[in-house]
């Protein structure tokens, strides 16, 4: 996989259907509807997405994914379809192991289904708001105004002392709340007024006291939860400079050689074990992508 696990799609995302309200009647029809509980998992079977046809699909909220090949698709939240096989798993569970159209499904569905659950009343006058356009808008019923799906954009490093090759060295960090041994890049939020690369070095600044230079942007991941997009990026610094640990923020940071990753991620008998964050995630593109560099 060269891309990130969940910046992949199959399916048009056909935006000019969304206020079409005849045509998507009758696309519901034949459509094939997910299905998300209300935890925001989906069933799964034989690493594919389970879609019922829009007679077995539960009442509720129809949210309008996008069509391919004449075939709409549809996402609603309900009780999971009951089939030999299937078993319910999260995006964050599944999303590097389905193919490029139930990746893309899937991340749509659960971002969309979040930004409702978190939209239920206007922010502007408290009014209760309805849905419109197939999902992608909510309207105030005092007429105040609409609402359209936002994303909260975050940025995600790996920062590296640039050196190829087994003794390159990257500095991981980890939170108290993760799996003992599980290490990953710094990340947070770009904040107001602030730009992706001004954001890359404030993070690392805050969270470790070290310096980055050289910021350069990889790849962009939707994270749906609640709703995020992962900006990824690379940087430079110097293993030399002190590591400073926000405690608010991690529980420890430190510098990790190439080899040390290889050899010891997963390795229990090794002190600090290093488990690599999940598959989903961009921050497992990052690493991976730079374990791979000679």
């Amino acid at each position: 996989m060269t891309d990130p696990a969940l910046s992949r799609a199959g399916v048009d995302r056909a935006a000019h259907r969304r206020t079409d309200a005849e045509w998507l009647s009758s696309a519901w029809d034949g459509a094939q509807v997910l299905v998300l509980d209300d935890t925001g998992r989906a069933a799964v079977a034989d690493g594919s997405l389970v879609l019922v046809p829009a007679a077995q699909a539960p009442e509720g909220e129809r949210l309008f994914l996008g069509e391919e090949d004449g075939a709409a698709y549809f996402a609603v939240r309900g009780p999971l379809p009951q089939v030999d096989g299937a078993e319910p798993a999260s995006l964050r569970d599944c999303g590097a192991d389905l193919d490029d159209r139930d990746a893309g499904l899937f991340a749509a569905a659960v971002g969309l289904a979040n930004w409702h659950d978190a939209h239920r009343y206007s922010p502007r006058t408290g009014a209760e708001t309805i849905i419109r356009d197939a999902g992608w808008v909510r309207e105030a019923v005092d007429g105040s105004g609409n609402m359209w799906p936002r994303t909260d954009p975050a940025v995600i490093m790996l920062v590296s002392d640039g050196v190829q090759g087994p003794a390159g060295r990257a500095l991981f960090g980890r939170q108290a709340v993760w799996p003992e041994g599980r290490y990953s890049t710094l990340a947070g939020f770009v904040e107001p007024g602030e730009s992706a690369e001004m954001a890359v070095a404030r993070e690392v600044a805050e969270e470790t006291g070290v310096t980055v230079s050289d910021i350069r942007y990889v790849a962009s991941q939707p994270w749906p939860f609640p709703g995020s997009l992962m900006l990824g990026f690379t940087a430079a610094a110097d293993p030399a400079e002190p590591v400073v640990v926000d405690r608010t923020e991690l529980e420890d940071a430190r510098w990790f050689t190439r080899a040390e990753v290889r050899e010891a991620r997963g390795d229990a008998t090794r002190e600090p074990r290093i488990l690599l964050p999940m598959r989903t995630s961009i921050a497992y593109h990052l690493i991976t992508r730079w374990l791979d560099e000679e």
